[in-house]
């Protein structure tokens, strides 16, 4: 397997890091994540200009990417500037928009913000039971339901709606005036809404859309394990840091061999985490998509929770403060094993791929 990134994402990759650590630094991100609307339009709008969308869609859609490894060069890099600019919902926005064939114009410019409704409160994670229905109506789809926790919903102009039409789920396309978002921040930073339905309009995009759902979720599962290595690697990187300086019984605590075998063990898991991303990244458009995404999650999962738990222990009650940046990559780190599936879910899906294989 080629480890490497290739000259073009590495370019991608430097010219993206330059830009967060230079316009997105802790302060800056400290005073966005938090307040209304949960992210920085003037950033989103400079994540345009440097092209950072067109690396989420294939050339022949107007962009210069859309492959697997195209989004973990993103998705690491926001991860490691704790970046709560909403590009999960228009990363999973694009491969909905690309399979049914309709434009994504608005989306690589950042003109049009996107948000990608599935979950709701009965079913969190995948497509099984979706409860929000769509019927016609004169000509018209009428939707009818509630969609929980949706990533960015605060902030879009378009809402893409799973939700059951006839024998099968449906994608379709809502505008956000017509639509109740009742918009919140999340613990980690960043915004999401509750997104209420009732008998709203609505245009079909995709019939018979499982697969298209399914891929969907599976690259935006993806983007989150990416963007879970970039905050294991700060992480680390804040600690060895921490180690090295803070001294106690006139001697650095790094020197002490505990605490050196802990962060090797740390750094162990952490390059783990790194592999299976990577294995997950290379397989995307397989027929083993799903199931390398959902054993990456499973591990990434158990990892960031090691890593936030050890990282708060070895600094001690600093940690904890609001003031130290390592807090709020600790709650990130959690709250990723949290989205689009946690380490259970996702183990469920490898054992059920197994069982079926």
């Amino acid at each position: 397997m080629q480890f490497e990134m290739s000259e073009e994402r590495r370019l991608l990759a430097d010219t993206l890091n330059r830009y967060l650590s230079e316009n997105y630094g802790w302060e800056t991100r400290a005073a966005t994540a938090y307040d209304p609307p949960y992210h920085s339009p003037k950033k989103w709008a400079d994540l345009a200009e440097l092209g950072i969308f067109h690396a989420l869609a294939p050339e022949a859609e107007g962009g210069f990417g859309g492959a697997g490894f195209d989004v973990t060069t993103v998705f690491e890099a926001l991860g490691r500037a704790l970046c709560p600019e909403p590009m999960l919902p228009a990363l999973m926005a694009a491969r909905l928009l690309l399979a049914a064939d309709a434009s994504i114009d608005g989306l690589l410019s950042g003109e049009m913000r996107y948000a990608v409704a599935v979950g709701e409160a009965d079913a969190p994670y995948g497509i099984e039971g979706l409860a929000t229905e769509a019927r016609q109506e004169g000509g018209t789809w009428l939707l009818r339901g509630r969609k929980s926790v949706v990533y960015g919903a605060q902030a879009a102009e378009r809402i893409l709606v799973a939700a059951q039409a006839g024998a099968g789920l449906g994608v379709f396309e809502v505008k956000a005036v017509d639509v109740e978002v009742a918009g919140y921040g999340l613990i980690d930073g960043g915004g999401a809404g509750e997104v209420l339905l009732d008998d709203t309009p609505a245009t079909l995009l995709i019939g018979d859309a499982d697969a298209a759902l399914q891929d969907a979720l599976d690259f935006g599962a993806l983007a989150l394990c990416a963007e879970a290595v970039g905050v294991l690697d700060h992480m680390f990187e804040t600690t060895l840091d921490y180690l090295k300086t803070r001294k106690q019984f006139g001697r650095s605590i790094g020197s002490f061999q505990a605490l050196q075998h802990r962060m090797v063990d740390l750094k162990t898991e952490i390059e783990q985490a790194r592999s299976i991303t990577i294995l997950a990244a290379s397989r995307m458009g397989t027929d083993q998509q799903s199931r390398s995404v959902s054993m990456a999650k499973n591990l990434i999962g158990r990892t960031v929770k090691l890593t936030a738990e050890e990282a708060v222990q070895m600094h001690g009650g600093i940690a904890m403060t609001w003031e130290y940046p390592l807090s709020h990559y600790a709650k990130r780190a959690v709250m990723i094993d949290h989205q689009l599936g946690d380490t259970d879910y996702h183990l469920e899906q490898v054992m059920a791929a197994y069982r079926a294989a």
